[in-house]
């Protein structure tokens, strides 16, 4: 029998008494391949449906029961598929936006409603002998397995396997099996397609989407044999999408079917007898394509297709395909972890949704949610580049690709937005779907331009890593160039010294501000790379206009750019005057009060030494060619003390910096915190979609954090050190056509660290360990002793906002 949250109490388990706080307040079961979890707990069912989300990049189906009910957020998602709403502003200026998009919740296929005789298989009524579910890492699944005693007291065994296919782009399959489990079982089954489910309602907390209702226009519907298509259209922005599905029945006994569409729905029902010790199975194959050029018929053709080639493939077809792509994936990209078993399952889900929002985009952005929610109204932002891209730079650079190609692609808005703002070259989005700037709100959005350089650093790094010469003349090259027009115009030079004045920084409780240092040497960056990409493709540059003195310019902007230091406290500054604002009380500020933007006033923020997330920080890591060792070391106490960690980007950022800084015990407790964002719902929000920018931040502190790699200049550097509960971490990554693994280790007796570097493909390569370069050879690997780390004073952090500590023992 199950309590009043649906939990059966013996499927509770219990918590090792040593577990830190967040596997103690986590259902999921620790492994290091599934995320899995037994009961119904009601409670935390919009949680669940975020973590157990499936997308390959194209297609995304939040994790909710194929019955439809219960249900928190119902949520099928075609990437780049929105609908338009007014953007209104209490009081208008010019350059604001007019309009504002967010993704739409299309035709659901995921509906397959059971009938066991005339009761609705609900699982809030009748009894739950067993309920399970478990995301498989390696297959690419979602599987499910219940025992449920209807209410009229037949009991059945329902099983089901989903998928969205990797392999074939526009497809998701799902597998449906239904067992009596005493006696023979009279059962229906409605497998449906339905458009404008009933969703989200209207919320003031700035982090969801704006509520939409009934966006879908129904265009077209058929129906034959085992096989439906409905069409609609988005009644603002004029996007059609197609959903089609199919199926594949196995019967043991008498079986009816009918199928019908119309409108909003499409229905097959299959109603049969099944006998005891046999099984009624399901297999539903379902199909969605998009656009806003093509007809309705052409969609529909589209779907139709796809959907032919998956039954030719078959379901154990399409399964094989799933793993073999996995498997393949996995063997270039996993991160292994000894002596903290949950933190390696964290660090591997948080992977395999990295990939999931990227491997088959093919043209389209990586939003901030994925395709697990609409969070943020479904936008992509610049924590896209800085904090997702760098995974898959390192481990599948073509998805990287498609990312940065859909950038180029949406060029022709940003032009248009720097023309708007009385600029030059492009200014990108602070937030957006098509490529429209969606943020009305000028400090933390259109003032936040170093959206700029993180596209551009991500187009440099692609650029080192893969040697891409046809992006580079296709697109790189582009992308650098104009971004780079934008500083050499928004910035201005006094004597020799580039400054950039009235710009928000990453730190969005600081805004419109001279100089911030961040903005600044990231901007620098971008100058330099654009020179170099037009002094080595010519040709192109001068296609697009660019001369030697407009190269030299961008020199020496870059050469003379501003870092804002306070000689009386010997640390730089955040920004021009940071250090003199005053302090905020955090004594006196409680824990509820977090986080402060939805408490306080942007006013109050904005004059104070309180920051967000880190923005100085994270200029170190991403230009720490720039800092000395005492710099960093000082810098980073000064403001891990002023931090509050608000943006679930920030703890990922300061657990790299904390570890190259020597302070590794405080960085594998960042570690654990950035990991645990969505499993433990660490800021509250997982309901409506997974934070993807910080997924993509545990697999950065596995390799630039304990890896020790930095990326400076086009070469890769590794300073590696494990702190005191973990005794191996190994990594690979992919550079120069080389697929290189780091392992490193301690010695259990001595408690000596060591790391190796192999070469398991390609030619070879030289790096550098510690400051010494290191040439690796194939099948040669390198073993190099790793120095002592450095004593190191303890850092502070605000009243109430340190880290929760991990066990020493790891657990």
């Amino acid at each position: 029998m199950t309590d009043f949250t649906g939990v059966n109490p013996a499927d509770r388990g219990s918590k090792d008494a040593d577990a830190t706080e967040y596997e103690r307040d986590s259902a999921y079961r620790v492994d290091p391949w599934t995320l899995s979890r037994t009961g119904l707990d009601l409670h935390t069912l919009a949680a669940s449906e975020s973590l157990y989300s499936l997308a390959n990049g194209h297609i995304g189906l939040r994790g909710s029961l194929e019955e439809g009910e219960p249900r928190a957020v119902p949520g099928t998602y075609v990437n780049g598929f929105f609908e338009e709403r007014p953007l209104p502003h209490a009081e208008s200026g010019y350059g604001f936006p007019e309009s504002g998009e967010t993704a739409v919740n299309v035709t659901d296929g995921k509906i397959i409603r059971l009938f066991v005789g005339d009761s609705p298989f609900d699982m809030r009524y009748g009894a739950i002998e067993h309920h399970e579910r478990a995301l498989d890492l390696r297959a690419g699944t979602l599987d499910r397995h219940t025992e449920w005693t209807s209410p009229s007291g037949t009991p059945v065994r329902v099983t089901s396997r989903r998928l969205v296919s990797f392999a074939q782009r526009s497809l998701a399959a799902i597998c449906y099996d239904v067992e009596p489990l005493d006696g023979d079982a009279y059962v229906a089954l409605q497998s449906d397609l339905l458009a404008n489910e009933s969703g989200s309602t209207p919320s003031s907390d700035p982090r969801d989407a704006a509520h939409l209702d009934r966006p879908l226009r129904a265009e077209f519907a058929a129906a034959r044999d085992s096989r439906a298509v409905l069409v609609h259209r988005t009644r603002r922005s004029k996007l059609r999408v197609a959903a089609g599905m199919t199926h594949l029945l196995e019967v043991p006994d008498e079986v009816e079917t009918t199928i019908e569409a119309a409108g909003d729905l499409a229905r097959y029902t299959v109603t049969a007898k099944v006998p005891r010790g046999s099984r009624l199975r399901l297999i539903k194959l379902v199909a969605y394509g998009w656009s806003h050029r093509r007809s309705a018929p052409a969609l529909r053709d589209q779907v139709e297709a796809a959907l032919s080639v998956a039954r030719l493939t078959g379901w154990d077809g399409l399964v094989e395909q799933q793993r073999n792509f996995l498997d393949e994936f996995w063997s270039r990209a996993d991160v292994e972890i000894d002596g903290d078993p949950a933190l390696q399952q964290a660090v591997r889900v948080s992977m395999f949704h990295i990939l999931q929002s990227a491997a088959r985009a093919e043209g389209q952005a990586i939003s901030a949610k994925g395709l697990s929610g609409v969070g943020y109204d479904g936008h992509t932002f610049w924590d896209a580049e800085v904090f997702a891209l760098p995974m898959l730079t390192y481990t599948m650079p073509a998805a990287a690709r498609d990312h940065l190609v859909w950038r180029h692609a949406t060029l022709g808005e940003a032009r248009a937005r720097a023309k708007e703002l009385g600029l030059r070259g492009a200014a990108f989005p602070w937030r957006t779907i098509s490529g429209k700037e969606n943020s009305g709100y000028w400090p933390a959005g259109t003032a936040a331009f170093h959206v700029n350089s993180a596209v551009a650093a991500a187009t440099a790094r692609y650029l080192a890593v893969t040697d891409d010469e046809d992006f580079e003349i296709g697109a790189g090259v582009e992308l650098l160039t104009e971004t780079a027009r934008l500083w050499a115009s928004i910035g201005h030079f006094n004597d020799t010294e580039f400054h950039i004045d009235g710009v928000t920084g990453p730190d969005e409780y600081t805004a419109i501000v001279d100089d911030n240092l961040y903005t600044n040497v990231m901007a620098a960056q971008n100058l330099t790379d654009a020179a170099d990409a037009c002094e080595r493709r010519p040709e192109v540059a001068a296609t697009l206009g660019v001369n030697a003195d407009e190269i030299a310019l961008w020199r020496r902007a870059a050469a003379g750019v501003s870092m804002p230091y306070n000689d009386d406290l010997g640390v730089h500054e955040q920004s021009l005057g940071f250090t003199r604002h005053a302090e905020w009380d955090f004594a006196a500020t409680k824990k509820k009060f977090y986080p402060l933007l939805l408490h306080y006033p942007y006013f109050q923020l904005y004059r104070r030494q309180v920051i967000k997330q880190a923005d100085l920080t994270l200029a170190m890591h991403l230009r720490g060619d720039l800092f000395t060792p005492e710099q960093k070391e000082r810098n980073f106490a000064y403001y891990e003390a002023r931090t509050v960690r608000d943006s679930s980007l920030s703890a990922a950022t300061q657990a790299v910096l904390a570890a190259e800084t020597g302070h590794l015990e405080l960085a594998y407790d960042y570690w654990a915190e950035v990991a645990f964002v969505d499993l433990g719902d660490l800021h509250g929000n997982v309901d409506d979609g997974l934070h993807i920018a910080a997924m993509g931040g545990s697999w950065m502190v596995a390799v630039a954090g304990f890896g020790g790699m930095r990326d400076h200049g086009g070469r890769v550097t590794f300073a590696p050190r494990l702190p005191r509960a973990l005794q191996r971490i190994a990594f690979q990554l992919t550079y120069g056509g080389n697929v290189l693994r780091v392992s490193i280790r301690r010695d259990a007796d001595t408690g000596a660290e060591e790391a190796t570097y192999e070469v398991e493909a390609g030619p070879g390569l030289r790096t550098w360990h510690h400051g010494e370069p290191v040439d690796v050879d194939p099948d040669q690997p390198v073993t190099l002793p790793i120095p002592a780390a450095p004593d190191v004073e303890p850092v502070q952090q605000p009243a109430r906002r340190a880290p929760k500590r991990r066990h020493s023992n790891g657990r």
